[in-house]
C-alpha cells in the first residue's frame, strides 16, 4: 500500500502549535533552537505564546508551518514515504522530508520567500477570493475576460477554485461569478495576490536563493504545485519551485495523479486539516489521516 505524505500552506497556523513537539521531543527541541539561530529572532515564543494576530503576518507564519510540518516528519516513527506533496508553501516542507533539501537550507528559503513575497504585497494592493460551487472552465472564463490582472490560483477540489490578482480586478470577478452562479465568492483576508503575475519581484528575488541552494535526489518523488507530475531530478525540482511564486497550485491534479500511481492512503503532517478535507473530496476512497502533534513511540 503507497503511502503519500502531504503537507499545508499558509493559513494553517494556530497559537500554542509545537509545543507539544517542543516538550516532548529532544530531536525537536534541538531543530526548534537551529531554527530560532537561523532566522535570528525567536519563533518558537512567537509559536507558543503569540496571538493569531502575530501568526498572521507572512514572515512569521511560513517558516512558522513549515517548522512545524518538517519536525512531525523527522519525529514520526517508520517515516517511508512513498511520495510527497505539499500546497504552496508546504512544497518546502515536503522537500525536505524526501531529503532533496537541508532543514537549515529549506528554513532560510522559506524566510526569504515569506520576506519577498510580504514585500511584493506592500508594492501593490491585491487580494484573493474563493469561488465555490462553478467548473474551473468557467472561473477561468470569466478570470480571462476581466482586464484587471486576475488569475486562477489554487486549484484546491472539484468546486472549489481560488483565485487571485487585484482588488479591483477581485472585486469585478466575484462580481461576475456570482452571476455565473457561484455558491460563494468571498474574499479572503490575505497579505496580497499570492500565485499571480503580482508576484513576479517576489519570483526574481527567489531564484537567485533557489540557485544558489544545493538540492539532492530526493529518496521519493515529489508531486510539484506546477504541473501536479512526481519529479526526483533536482534540477527540474529548482526550476518548478522557481515558477511556483506566479504559477497556480494545481492541488486537485496532484492528489488525482498521486492516487493514480498507487496511492492509496494519505497522511497530512502539519497545523490543521484542510488537505484531509480536500483529499477527500478529490479521492473519496483514499484513506485520509493526520498528525499535527507529538505522537509518542
Amino acid at each position: 500500500m503507497k503511502k503519500a505524505y502531504v503537507f499545508p500552506g499558509q493559513g494553517a497556523q494556530y497559537p500554542g502549535m509545537g509545543k507539544d513537539l517542543y516538550e516532548n521531543s529532544k530531536v525537536a527541541r534541538e531543530l526548534f533552537d537551529q531554527a530560532n539561530e537561523i532566522l535570528g529572532f525567536s519563533l518558537t515564543d512567537i509559536m507558543f505564546g503569540g496571538t493569531i494576530e502575530d501568526l498572521k503576518q507572512t514572515k512569521v507564519t511560513q517558516p512558522a508551518i513549515f517548522l512545524h510540518s518538517v519536525l512531525l516528519a523527522k519525529t514520526l516513527k517508520d517515516f517511508a514515504p512513498d511520495m510527497v506533496a505539499g500546497h504552496s508553501l508546504g512544497e518546502f516542507s515536503a522537500l525536505v522530508a524526501n531529503g532533496a533539501l537541508s532543514f537549515g537550507d529549506g528554513l532560510r528559503l522559506v524566510y526569504q520567500r515569506a520576506l519577498a513575497m510580504q514585500k511584493a504585497c506592500e508594492a501593490k494592493p491585491s487580494t484573493m477570493a474563493a469561488i465555490v460551487g462553478l467548473d474551473d472552465e468557467v472561473v477561468e472564463e470569466v478570470c480571462n475576460g476581466v482586464e484587471d490582472v486576475v488569475v486562477p490560483a489554487n486549484y484546491n477540489c472539484p468546486g472549489q477554485l481560488v483565485i487571485s490578482g487585484s482588488v479591483e480586478g477581485i472585486d469585478k470577478a466575484c462580481e461576475l461569478l456570482t452571476l455565473r452562479g457561484a455558491k460563494r465568492a468571498l474574499k479572503l483576508v490575505v497579505g496580497g495576490a499570492f500565485h499571480s503575475p503580482l508576484m513576479e519581484p517576489a519570483r526574481e528575488e527567489l531564484a537567485d536563493a533557489i540557485m544558489n541552494t544545493p538540492f539532492s535526489r530526493p529518496v521519493c518523488p515529489v508531486y510539484q504545485n506546477v504541473n501536479a507530475l512526481p519529479v526526483s531530478d533536482p534540477e527540474t525540482i529548482r526550476m518548478n519551485l522557481v515558477a511556483q511564486l506566479t504559477a497556480p497550485v494545481r492541488w486537485t491534479q496532484t492528489v488525482m495523479n498521486m492516487s493514480a500511481d498507487g496511492a492509496v492512503s494519505f497522511i497530512e503532517l502539519g497545523p490543521g486539516k484542510v488537505l484531509q478535507g480536500l483529499v477527500k473530496k478529490i479521492v473519496r476512497n483514499a484513506e485520509v489521516s493526520g498528525f499535527d502533534s507529538f505522537i509518542p513511540e
